[in-house]
């Protein structure tokens, strides 16, 4: 019995450590929320440029819907003027106009 528990904990720790790139993406969704949260009309550009480092968790310049939430998710549509399904930088801006 004792040597099943040791080796469950020996698995859960090996699967925690080789997690350890998910924690990066989920603290960056986490850093995000917390930023949008923050926005408001009055933010500047420089703060939506953060926002979209944070969200672009493939790193490819694009808010994919996928990688957006909240009120960027909620608004996807209304703010890919292009409408080829992501976001760029300057269309993501377009959240400030948005918020109240």
């Amino acid at each position: 019995m004792m040597k099943k528990v040791i080796a469950s904990i020996a698995l859960v720790a090996a699967l925690s450590s080789c997690n350890s790139v998910k924690n990066v993406n989920t603290s960056n969704v986490a850093d995000a929320a917390t930023l949008l949260g923050s926005l408001s009309s009055n933010s500047t550009v420089q703060q939506v440029a953060s926002l979209f480092s944070l969200l672009d968790t493939d790193k490819n310049e694009a808010i994919s819907s996928t990688e957006a939430i909240g009120s960027v998710s909620e608004n996807f549509a209304q703010l890919d003027t292009d409408n080829n399904s992501s976001l760029n930088l300057t269309e993501l801006q377009g959240l400030l106009a948005l918020l109240k």
